[in-house]
């Protein structure tokens, strides 16, 4: 089996079938078919989750599932990417069956302005500014419940640079000391496909002959996100600043850097891109990234690298193949890896934390 190592060199050990060795031929079979039949691919069971209200940062509360197994070994803390909520987002569900079943306690949530989360609260998103403080916000919660540390964060896409922001914040845990928890608790994370520079990854999708059409869907997904927490909340959005907002960029400007106080959408995606934090990070930390990824600008990939080389609690995974949030491996793959089903980077995330627990 190959090693996870903090190099930044091209890993050519994932591989996904035949059919499946272009970025966007993975990321539209994840989408389209893999989330009709994951089921049939996956061996663990659901979890029996109970739903959970946390009080993230500036108490906005935020809505989760939480499940403890017994003789727990720890807890992985995850959420899903820019658009979805719980009870649709099936690639973090198997998040939670495979790492309940492996030991961990698990705490799901739907992140500000998602899910049951936006019917509690019109808070809107802040890409990880507020998010991160979350992140240790419910990691404290989870706590006291009789989740037992060591606490790990994760997340995939946008999720990915939330938790990245997590991590960070759980660098500063004598921040938190209020909460109950401690430093030593907070142990890392782990990111698959994470949003790391948002301005140039915008540009390049919206440019993007292929690309323009995943941006849309995106847009369409975020209109009808504020469409739903202005019926939740009635007077909280501006109806007129909805209608315009017919882009991801187009949100950003017409409802969320307002609030947070920007003067411009490309000073809030400088201000909340997580590229700028890795090499600050001190927790260990993995990521997993495709160099195929269709949804982020190429040029990222060198940049990537050079955060990452210096830092030594960051192992960098970059993949040949993988699309966006996919990794469906092969069964030659599977094999080689001892693998017991197709999902390869959660199966990776896991035999990280066990290795870094241990």
């Amino acid at each position: 089996m190959s090693s996870l190592k903090n190099s930044g060199v091209l890993d050519t050990s994932f591989l996904p079938p035949w059919g499946l060795r272009n970025g966007y031929a993975m990321t539209v079979f994840i989408a389209l078919q893999a989330s009709r039949q994951w089921q049939q691919w996956t061996i663990d069971p659901e979890p029996s989750y109970r739903s959970q209200i946390f009080l993230g940062q500036g108490n906005v509360p935020i809505f989760g599932w939480v499940a403890v197994p017994e003789s727990p070994k720890g807890t992985i803390v995850g959420t899903y990417g820019i658009t979805g909520t719980l009870e649709n987002q099936w690639f973090l569900q198997l998040l939670g069956r495979k790492a309940f079943a492996q030991g961990y306690a698990v705490v799901l949530f739907d992140w500000r302005a998602h899910g049951k989360t936006a019917e509690l609260s019109p808070t809107l998103t802040s890409d990880g500014i507020y998010e991160g403080q979350d992140f240790v916000h419910i990691a404290a919660k989870a706590k006291a419940l009789g989740c037992p540390p060591p606490f790990w964060f994760t997340g995939y896409s946008l999720g990915g640079q939330l938790a990245l922001w997590g991590i960070q914040e759980a660098s500063h845990a004598e921040n938190f000391a209020d909460l109950g928890i401690e430093p030593s608790d907070l142990r890392g994370g782990a990111v698959i496909c994470p949003s790391l520079d948002s301005h140039r990854s915008l540009a390049y999708l919206m440019n993007d002959p292929l690309g323009k059409y995943l941006e849309r869907g995106i847009a369409r997904a975020l209109k009808q996100l504020a469409l739903e927490i202005r019926q939740y909340h009635p007077g909280s959005l501006d109806p007129a600043a909805i209608d315009r907002a017919n882009s991801i960029w187009g949100f950003d400007h017409e409802l969320v850097i307002k609030p947070l106080g920007f003067p411009s959408v490309e000073a809030y995606y400088d201000a909340s891109s997580p590229l700028p934090l890795l090499p600050h990070l001190t927790k260990p930390t993995l990521i997993l990234y495709a160099t195929d990824d269709p949804l982020f600008d190429p040029t990222i990939v060198p940049d990537l690298q050079a955060a990452c080389a210096s830092n030594e609690a960051i192992d960098l995974m970059l993949t040949q193949y993988g699309g966006h949030v996919g990794y469906f491996s092969s069964k030659a793959c599977q094999r080689r890896f001892g693998d017991r089903d197709p999902w390869w980077a959660w199966n990776r995330i896991l035999e990280w934390i066990d290795r870094q627990s241990a």
